[in-house]
């Protein structure tokens, strides 16, 4: 199972292209809101309870300070992988450098800010997962193979 964790509920419409993704994959995730900052009790003990359950990778969107993936991966040795959210101030810069610059020991998957990034977050996680279960790496091969062929079939209009 893929656990998502965003740290606050403005995140969804970004994290809305992951759920969409699993979805369409018939994956089983579960979708929770925890603040690294305003929860971190309540974020440390979810976490210690998906990694005993069956989380097998969790995928963390936040923006701002972002600390979200980093706290995931202090408290886990499960992938983890980190959607950088965009923000006002500063385009989302400010929350993909939280993201990608952990220190060494607590590595984090840091994908592109935004909505792109949150699609590829889930694809991620999928092909960690596929790596185990022949079904998923199934689909993936199929979804790889669509878009080819949709790129293939595109027409160059002038």
């Amino acid at each position: 199972m893929i656990s998502i964790i965003m740290g606050s509920q403005s995140d969804l419409d970004t994290v809305q292209e992951a759920i969409n993704v699993l979805k369409e994959f018939k994956a089983k995730f579960e979708l929770k809101i925890l603040s690294a900052h305003r929860t971190p009790k309540e974020l440390a003990a979810y976490i210690e309870t998906a990694s005993k359950k069956s989380t097998k990778v969790f995928i963390c969107a936040a923006g701002g300070a972002a600390a979200l993936a980093g706290v995931v991966a202090a408290h886990t040795t499960l992938p983890v992988i980190g959607i950088p959210i965009e923000t006002s101030s500063l385009k989302g810069i400010d929350s993909l450098l939280s993201t990608v610059q952990m220190p060494g020991g607590i590595p984090v998957a840091s994908m592109s800010i935004g909505k792109a990034g949150a699609k590829n977050a889930a694809l991620f996680a999928l092909e960690i997962l596929g790596i185990k279960n022949k079904l998923i790496s199934a689909q993936l091969i199929n979804y790889k193979r669509q878009m080819a062929e949709k790129i293939k079939k595109t027409k160059i209009k002038l």
